[in-house]
């Protein structure tokens, strides 16, 4: 039997300061099913949903919903409409429990209940199998918790469309798989579901239909269970891609970075890396997998100098100059100058890296720019610099004149990768440098980095997704509560033994070897 449409936008446009976000853009989701929502970093998939849940208003066209046109001015209009928007950034307040933070801003005749409002969260969590306590205060709460509360946010206000922006972004693949039955169950209960995800595998195990995007414009709607990656890549960029990962074997390696009985303590006394020994070759790429909050960041900051080291050392190999250097005893800045950089991308692209007001050629400027004195002056111009990268890794940009801030999430990014890689570094330490990218960028970022390996740089990546980690990488570190537990060759490892090293018990620390 066919199913109801939910809603329904024909001939959707939207434009800002000239530049066009969506044209003539149609796209119908039925009740009870998953549609995905699937374009490139700039390709108006966010803007779109934006004005489904009421935060822009479309230039053109019209919204349908269970086949009435209606009019979505704001977010309380969406919500009249029962549909609610679950956003890549989260809006709650840290102090508050989660039921405070669901029942906030509710319109409420007297004073609220909280007794009932905590016995409705969990009627809402029982029936779709959400794990969340509803007295827990949200600073307490992981990032999959914190998610949660946004979803039953707007269930609680009775939205039957929900628009999910990225949502396994930051999940663990233990915590995608629980928020998928999640999904499902939602689905089974005729609720309406719109997910926006560059993941390709999740796409494909999770929606009935892929909707997609490309340039601003409406390219199509599939079946799931007719589709493939390839077909969809296609759809996406208009032309073939080949999906897979050029690794080369490792050539004239030699040790460049050797670390010895690395120990660090956090500003609570907690220990966050206990231990850690391992050795980085040029001419390789050393993968680095374990669960969010294992101490993989602390780890890469204590390298660059940016986290307090309290025992260990940290031995860097120049090529240069043939001597060694502790650079426990160098500053952030030293370290950098010897040639071993950090490219961190953070859920917070502009909080970190990037200044949004300035513009692309300024940022490029940022990571030379000292004492009224740039490199660049002296090399190579950051203009030429800033257009080689937006050439390059495809930028979508006016020019390279354009504030950042004005740039999606990931253009943004490929900015923060690219300025990185320029520098021509001796070490690159590469964190979540696909981080929310669609299938065409973090595939042109794989063969940046194997480029790089290929140079003789030796390449350090912390990665999400196992099955890069296995293809991309030669060997991989796996850390575990702060504690490495494993160290595996990337061409005969399989997802499950690394599954397992990811959740070994701090205690039982093993296979710190190289070997």
């Amino acid at each position: 039997m066919e199913k109801a449409p939910a809603i329904e936008l024909k001939n959707i446009c939207k434009s800002f300061a000239g530049k066009i976000a969506n044209n003539n853009v149609c796209l119908t989701v039925n009740r009870g099913e998953i549609l995905s929502v699937l374009g490139e970093n700039g390709s108006g998939k966010t803007t779109l949903m934006n004005m489904i849940a009421g935060i822009y208003f479309p230039d053109e066209g019209q919204i349908f919903i269970d086949g009435k046109e209606v009019v979505i001015r704001s977010p309380k209009d969406a919500f009249k409409y029962k549909i609610g928007m679950i956003h890549q950034h989260f809006k709650l307040v840290d102090v508050f429990s989660a039921t405070e933070n669901i029942i906030l801003g509710l319109n409420e005749k007297g004073s609220f209940n909280i007794k009932e409002a905590v016995k409705k969260v969990k009627e809402i969590s029982d029936k779709y199998g959400f794990e969340i306590d509803p007295l827990k205060k949200i600073h307490e709460m992981s990032v999959s918790e914190k998610q949660t509360v946004e979803i039953i946010k707007v269930l609680y206000r009775g939205a039957d469309i929900l628009i999910l922006d990225e949502p396994t972004a930051v999940l663990t693949p233990q915590e995608t798989q629980k928020l998928f039955a999640v999904l499902r169950r939602m689905r089974e209960h005729g609720k309406s579901i719109i997910i926006i995800t560059h993941k390709l595998h999740e796409v494909l195990s999770l929606s009935d239909k892929v909707a997609v995007l490309r340039k601003g414009e409406y390219v199509g709607t599939v079946e799931t269970a007719q589709t493939n990656e390839a077909e969809l890549t296609e759809m996406m960029v208009g032309k073939k891609i080949i999906l897979n990962i050029d690794r080369s074997e490792p050539e004239n390696c030699t040790e460049r970075l050797v670390v010895k009985g690395l120990n660090c303590v956090d500003r609570e006394g907690v220990k966050v890396l206990n231990n850690i020994s391992f050795t980085a070759y040029s001419g390789e790429i050393l993968g680095i997998a374990g669960i969010a909050g294992s101490g993989q960041r602390e780890l890469l900051e204590a390298i660059a100098g940016l986290q307090k080291v309290n025992e260990g050392e940290i031995i860097y190999n120049n090529p240069k100059t043939g001597t060694q250097d502790n650079l426990r005893d160098k500053t952030p800045m030293q370290i950098r100058e010897l040639g071993v950089r950090l490219s961190f991308v953070p859920e917070d692209r502009l909080g970190m890296g990037l200044v949004g007001n300035m513009d692309i050629i300024d940022n490029m400027m940022l990571r030379s720019y000292r004492k009224g004195k740039s490199v660049f002056l002296e090399r190579k111009a950051p203009k030429d610099l800033a257009e080689k990268i937006i050439r390059d890794l495809e930028v979508v940009t006016p020019d390279a004149r354009t504030p950042v801030r004005r740039l999606s999430g990931g253009n943004i990014q490929k900015i923060l990768v690219g300025r990185e890689i320029a520098a021509s570094p001796t070490v690159l330490m590469a964190a979540y440098p696909v981080r929310g990218l669609d299938i065409g960028a973090s595939y042109t970022i794989y063969n940046l980095l194997n480029k790089q390996k290929k140079k003789g740089v030796a390449v350090v990546f912390v990665g999400e997704d196992l099955d890069v980690l296995i293809e991309l990488c030669d060997r991989i570190l796996v850390i575990g509560s702060g504690s490495i537990t494993g160290i595996v060759d990337a061409r005969s490892t399989t997802k499950e033994e690394i599954g397992l090293l990811m959740t070994k018990a701090k205690d039982s620390q093993g296979g710190g070897s190289d070997e």
